[in-house]
């Protein structure tokens, strides 16, 4: 009898500093607003049901902090083993880093906007695309994350806007021309279900108001 796969929880930062101010943050450490923390307690409650055997996330400290607030409303700090790469982390922004994305659309257009922010293949100066991103988080979910839902034991992801869409792509086979219509809100939990092959067989959304 095969082993009964684990559920991949599948959780994005709330809301930062600099999310709050409309600047495109990328490799940039900033913190979770006092809203933020708020909002990290409250996806912890609400995957109080769902026992959790490991936790992988990405380095940057607006992540580690999320990831600090759920697990100590789930009295697990500590107690389960964590996996920190920078692998997870948020999209590179490049020359992008730090400006404000709605003065951004002003100078580009609507249209050029979109691509940049949710493009598949579109390149920032001195930055990543999301193929990059795709690039390197996909392998590791392959060779790393996967391995333990093929276990039995059910995964926490805690990552980025981009780093989660990359991710998403791959679990829910969505085309390249379709990668601009994969959005990951604030304040969303996504839970799959998983085959072999780390594809979605079915996807909760858990939306915290």
């Amino acid at each position: 009898m095969e082993k009964e796969i684990g559920k991949l929880i599948i959780i994005r930062h709330p809301e930062s500093e600099w999310n709050k101010l409309g600047l495109w943050t990328g490799k940039t450490e900033v913190h979770l607003t006092e809203y933020g923390f708020k909002m990290a307690r409250e996806m912890g409650e609400a995957i109080r049901d769902l026992k959790i055997d490991m936790v992988f996330c990405s380095t940057q400290i607006r992540v580690r902090e999320t990831l600090e607030e759920i697990l100590k409303i789930l009295n697990l700090a500590g107690k389960i083993p964590e996996e920190k790469s920078s692998v997870l982390n948020e999209r590179d922004y490049g020359d992008y880093t730090g400006k404000n994305k709605w003065e951004i659309e002003k100078q580009v257009g609507e249209k050029n906007f979109q691509e940049i922010r949710r493009g598949w293949d579109c390149a920032i100066p001195n930055g990543e695309t999301l193929k990059m991103v795709y690039d390197r988080a996909v392998p590791y979910f392959l060779k790393i994350i996967l391995p333990h839902l093929l276990a039995g034991e059910n995964v926490l992801i805690v990552a980025h806007g981009n780093s989660i869409r990359a991710l998403m792509k791959y679990i829910e086979q969505v085309s390249d021309e379709k990668t601009g219509d994969i959005e990951m809100p604030f304040n969303t939990i996504l839970i799959y279900t998983l085959d072999q092959n780390g594809h979605s067989e079915n996807k909760e959304i858990r939306e915290i108001k």
